[in-house]
């Protein structure tokens, strides 16, 4: 168990070294591309910053590989906005934690549990370790789509 929660932790940390996604052009249905906003609520602390990963493939979410895109947002309020664009229609998975200090890293106890909130998108919950691509993962179809992430 001290291991799955250590990998948990050390997945999560990996998100610290996310930085602001990449500007693309606006998506189009005749294009094919997709954008995806997503929306975190229930942000306790208004400060910090957010960093998330998005993945592509059940092999990279799972097995902490690398993911498509990160991002990151600073926290002013009790949400957050980001939208990642010029996205392939598919589907995807988001692995996501508050930075509350906003020093780039999870702080973890001594056991590796995190103790900054952390979320998955779909609504997945923590298992031992990250959630699965199969609890966590979501259509994004082309053209403008959002999800909305809680944390727990």
């Amino acid at each position: 168990m001290k291991t799955l929660v250590a990998i948990a932790a050390l997945s999560l940390a990996s998100i610290a070294s996310a930085q602001a996604p990449t500007p693309a052009p606006a998506p189009s249905a005749t294009t094919g591309t997709a954008s995806l906003t997503v929306r975190f609520e229930q942000v306790v602390a208004p400060s910090g910053q957010i960093l998330m990963s998005l993945f592509d493939s059940e092999a990279a979410h799972d097995a902490g590989g690398k993911p498509v895109r990160v991002g990151m947002v600073k926290v002013e309020g009790t949400s957050a906005i980001v939208t990642f664009t010029d996205l392939a229609p598919g589907r995807y998975a988001i692995k996501t934690f508050h930075d509350v200090d906003g020093d780039g890293k999870m702080k973890t106890n001594p056991f590796g549990m995190p103790l900054e909130p952390f979320a998955f998108s779909n609504g997945a919950t923590a298992q031992g370790g990250p959630a699965l691509w199969k609890a966590a993962s979501f259509d994004v179809p082309a053209g403008a789509s959002e999800t909305r992430i809680s944390f727990q």
